[in-house]
């Protein structure tokens, strides 16, 4: 498996348009904790479908666009913070010690 960059406000509207399911990883790369829930994620993640999108936001970067995820799908930032779109709408969020693989493959199962 492997992330696609989350880069641009394009990007965010296709997820947004997608139908099934995306995951969007938003992540700070100056976060210890960070750090520790993306590999944690990542130990895991072969266990999610083959097809599912898996995109990774830096949000120091592309602070504009994580702020535009919260207003879009309705949550509060946080970070590490891990985002299940189904269909343009957020089912599932997780962020810190949260972010499980297990726990969203109970939601998608």
């Amino acid at each position: 498996m492997n992330w696609t960059a989350l880069d641009s406000a394009d990007q965010l509207n296709e997820i947004k348009q997608k139908s099934g399911y995306s995951l969007i990883f938003k992540h700070s790369t100056r976060c210890s904790i960070s750090m520790m829930a993306k590999r944690r994620f990542e130990l895991d993640w072969e266990k999610l479908p083959a097809d599912m999108p898996l995109y990774f936001l830096d949000l120091i970067k592309h602070r504009e666009i994580s702020n535009q995820i919260a207003q879009d799908f309705k949550v509060h930032h946080e970070s590490p913070q891990l985002l299940l779109i189904k269909d343009g709408d957020c089912i599932l969020d997780q962020s810190h010690g949260g972010i499980s693989v297990d726990e969203t493959l109970e939601v998608i199962a």
